[in-house]
């Protein structure tokens, strides 16, 4: 990298440290505002609120805001660039606007790695504190799924429960079926089902068992059993947001279980794996749109920039949310719904750079 390179990159790269730690002081103070009456009502301690809810808050917001806070820092420093005339001296030094992006592509890139690990690696385990102390101190994060659920366990393996308590663990009206190429071949029907977590097994209360094959069928009735099902408490409970808790990996095989036992709601797991992978592609895009509107010395400078700057960027964020909304409740397929956006403003971006100055 020449002297013109790290000059660009350090201007990027600090305008935007700048920036995003404003933004996280100003985001801290109103939090704090809006829950100091939970805080209080709770009785968490003052450490707890510092070290485990803003601490672990901190990464949380940086990531969802760093490619809103990307655009503005490369707006503002770039049309400071350009209102100083140093655009052009760089263009006319013999240097061509493609060669002039070549910094803003390396900062771009860190920071597209920073926000990457950030939302699937750092991020779910400074939630899984900040939701452990929200659940304890501000509210229950656990809620039932409701009543008559049915899951797919295994393959050929289904079972219904007709309602479950989180708080017991407790399933009540409980049935287990197994079935070999669409023939039932085996079912328990229990009053109740409760789930031991010292042993990891699950108790069968008031039970009839059915085997049937093709010549005969057999019942036993009992009174109390112990048995491993593949079935977890959570699996008959939600959690809100529990994708929040689950790096890269987690959430993949969680959506592959999801998928096995049938589950409605796997749709909202994709889109949040998807979007993962785009946001930090989205900090790329974004900062040659940026690029290529501030580098041009228009009347109005900053302001004109800045505010057309954050026209785009909100228009992009309206975007991902439509097309997140109509792949959850819609047809469109969820990896669409996440890349979309970037592929529409990547033709923006390209538009845009080929009419820059040169």
């Amino acid at each position: 990298m020449k002297i013109i390179d790290w000059y660009i990159f350090k201007k990027f790269i600090g305008t935007f440290v700048y920036a995003i730690s404003l933004l996280i002081i100003i985001v801290i103070i109103f939090d704090i505002s809006e829950n100091i009456e939970d805080f209080l009502k709770g009785n968490a301690p003052l450490k707890s609120i510092i070290v485990d809810y803003y601490i672990n808050f901190i990464p949380y917001f940086i990531n969802l805001f760093v490619y809103l806070f990307t655009f503005i820092s490369v707006i503002f420093f770039t049309s400071k660039m350009a209102g100083n005339t140093e655009i052009i001296a760089i263009l006319s030094s013999g240097v061509s606007f493609l060669r002039m992006l070549r910094p803003y592509l390396m900062a771009a890139i860190l920071l597209g790695i920073v926000s990457f690990y950030l939302g699937n690696f750092l991020i779910p385990r400074t939630n899984e504190i900040r939701r452990d102390f929200k659940n304890k101190y501000m509210g229950n994060l656990v809620k039932d799924k409701g009543k008559n659920l049915h899951l797919q366990i295994e393959k050929g393996v289904f079972v219904y429960v007709e309602s479950f308590n989180n708080k017991v663990n407790t399933g009540y009206k409980f049935t287990l079926e197994k079935f070999d190429k669409q023939q039932l071949t085996y079912k328990l029907n229990a009053e109740r089902i409760e789930y031991d977590s010292t042993i990891s097994k699950w108790k069968i209360i008031n039970y009839v068992e059915r085997n049937i094959d093709s010549l005969h069928e057999s019942l036993v009735r009992g009174k109390e059993i112990d048995t491993v099902i593949n079935l977890k408490p959570t699996d008959l409970y939600k959690i809100k947001e529990d994708f929040e808790v689950m790096n890269l990996w987690e959430l993949r095989e969680h959506i592959r279980s999801e998928y096995l036992k049938g589950s409605a709601s796997v749709t909202s797991y994709e889109v949040e794996m998807h979007k993962r992978l785009a946001s930090p592609v989205a900090i790329i895009v974004l900062t040659f749109i940026g690029v290529a509107l501030a580098s041009r010395k228009v009347r109005g400078g900053i302001g004109m920039h800045l505010g057309l700057g954050i026209a785009i960027t909100f228009s992009y964020i309206m975007f991902m949310q439509i097309s997140t909304v109509f792949a959850t409740y819609g047809n469109l397929h969820p990896a669409i719904a996440a890349w979309l956006p970037n592929i529409i403003f990547s033709i923006l971006g390209v538009y845009l750079i080929i009419k820059a100055p040169k």
